[in-house]
């Protein structure tokens, strides 16, 4: 399969806080508690769907720093094509993630000058013909999903944490998704209704909500059906940075395979259960043979809801 995907690059420095909330001191020593590497949520996806065998092409911007260098490296090193990159920044985006003892984490994400640019329908035209087309909820996509939408092929956006069916700022890219992903973390109610809701108002093919660990929702347009696949007991869990990212990119290579809605989710379902195991949103990914046989072994269980 082959994947456009256009979304943020960024530095991403994890730093281990042992409890939330933070109580003040003026230093701490958390020995091997910090953690720098290349993430943002288009790169996640990349070397995800690279670790499950897909072909990845990348579309993002940069600047010509020495962070901007650091993920050119790192996607020459993982073989991801990096011909539509960018370098119009002023400087690459950065962020810094507090995460506990539980896993549970806190982003803070600067995107630097990185809103005030625009991918154009040439940057899709050079990356040639896709299977899938990722477009991130990023405002630099906004103009190429006319492009995009022209070209007859499935569109996924993941709109991350929404509390308004009508958000002024994912309209746009609710409106073009075939397969629309979020969380359950700020819904106006409960995620049984809104899964209804939300699809008839933008007439998508799929609709998945991820509830963490309660596990996740689907509505399948082609069945009228919604569906909740049951969360994969991890045992190790380190860092949830990421898994949500995990959970759609690996839907969407399982999805493209024969187009089994419910049996891709209850498969990305364990792949995002084994990435948390990693400290780190673009680490902890297993190959696609690995979630097969894993799947022997705890496989969730599926159940209709209307």
């Amino acid at each position: 399969m082959k994947v456009f995907i256009a979304g943020l690059l960024n530095i991403e420095t994890n730093i281990s806080v042992g409890k939330f909330p933070i109580d003040y001191y003026p230093i701490d020593f958390p020995f091997f508690g910090i953690n720098s590497s290349v993430s943002g949520v288009a790169y996640n996806i990349a070397k995800a769907l690279k670790t499950l065998g897909d072909k990845v092409n990348l579309c993002s911007f940069i600047a010509d720093d020495y962070e901007g260098r650091m993920i050119l490296d790192e996607l020459k090193k993982e073989k991801i094509n990096s011909k539509g990159i960018r370098k119009k920044l002023k400087k690459t985006p950065v962020s810094a993630i507090f995460y506990d003892d539980t896993g549970k984490r806190q982003i803070h994400c600067d995107l630097k000058d990185i809103q005030e640019h625009s991918l154009s329908d040439e940057d899709v035209e050079n990356m040639g013909t896709n299977d899938i087309y990722v477009v991130c909820n990023i405002n630099f996509n906004r103009n190429i999903l006319r492009c995009v939408k022209e070209k007859n092929k499935l569109i996924a956006t993941d709109v991350h944490v929404l509390s308004n069916i009508d958000d002024e700022y994912n309209k746009d890219f609710m409106e073009a998704a075939d397969i629309l992903f979020m969380s359950d973390e700020a819904l106006p109610y409960e995620p049984e209704r809104f899964i209804r809701d939300i699809s008839g108002k933008y007439s998508n093919k799929i609709v998945v909500i991820g509830m963490g660990d309660k596990g996740a929702m689907l509505y399948d347009k082609s069945t009228d059906k919604v569906f909740r696949v049951g969360v994969v007991t991890c045992e190790n869990v380190v860092n949830t940075v990421g898994a949500g990212d995990a959970l759609f990119s690996s839907f969407l290579h399982f999805y493209a395979k024969d187009g089994n809605a419910v049996e891709a989710l209850v498969r990305a379902e364990i792949f995002a259960s084994e990435k948390i195991k990693a400290n780190g949103a673009a680490y902890g990914f297993i190959d696609d043979d690995t979630v097969e046989e894993l799947i022997k072994l705890k496989r969730p269980g599926i159940e209709e809801i209307f």
